[in-house]
């Protein structure tokens, strides 16, 4: 499936946020990309601040338009403040969960493991970064990709106890899903009901 491959660093600037990292671009060019970026003022509307919401969600998550709307529907329907079941929703999102377990050191490197076979849930390989992780279910490191040299690094000095949501296993390189995160547990600057309001117009 089709993802951005284009420079991180524009969109982080975009935002004026690292919404994919640290990013040493930000801190030197601390305004929007191109030739007008540190000079141009415009006033945005509130369409385009509510879009503009919903694209820093997508590109944080790494979610293409129809996965984001399909989560949003799935959200709508189930039972909670639609915003943050949508956010809960992302974050049960496989790739995630590797991703903030500490496996991989961004989220594009955890799809990247998810999709060449590295990742086990309750023990079994599964190659699908969609994939919703249930409250209860262990992800972990495939056997013989527990040497790989971009889970080593991720995992050295990573602190596991910065997800109260998750629970850290160092002998066996896995971690469970102890229940779904609260909104006050995740760490993402994004402003989830001005989603809500983008697609309820």
């Amino acid at each position: 499936m089709a993802r951005y491959t284009g420079p991180k660093s524009r969109i982080a600037r975009k935002f004026g946020e690292g919404i994919f990292g640290a990013d040493k671009v930000l801190s030197k060019k601390p305004y929007a990309p191109g030739q007008h970026g540190n000079s141009r003022k415009r006033k945005t509307s509130e369409y385009g601040i509510q879009l503009r919401e919903k694209q820093k969600a997508k590109y944080t998550y790494g979610v293409l338009e129809k996965q984001f709307r399909n989560l949003f529907e799935k959200a709508e329907k189930t039972k909670g403040i639609t915003g943050e079941v949508l956010l809960q929703l992302l974050e049960a999102r496989l790739d995630n969960i590797v991703y903030r377990l500490g496996i991989a050191p961004t989220r594009a490197a955890a799809r990247q493991l998810v999709s060449h076979r590295h990742i086990t849930v309750d023990g079994k390989v599964l190659n699908i970064p969609s994939y919703s992780v249930k409250a209860g279910q262990v992800v972990g490191v495939r056997e013989r990709s527990k040497s790989l040299e971009v889970v080593v690094n991720a995992l050295t000095g990573f602190n596991h106890s910065k997800y109260p949501w998750l629970e850290w296993d160092e002998s066996s390189k896995s971690g469970k899903l102890l229940h779904t995160p609260e909104r006050a547990d995740i760490p993402e600057n994004i402003k989830e009901h001005l989603i809500v309001e983008l697609y309820s117009k």
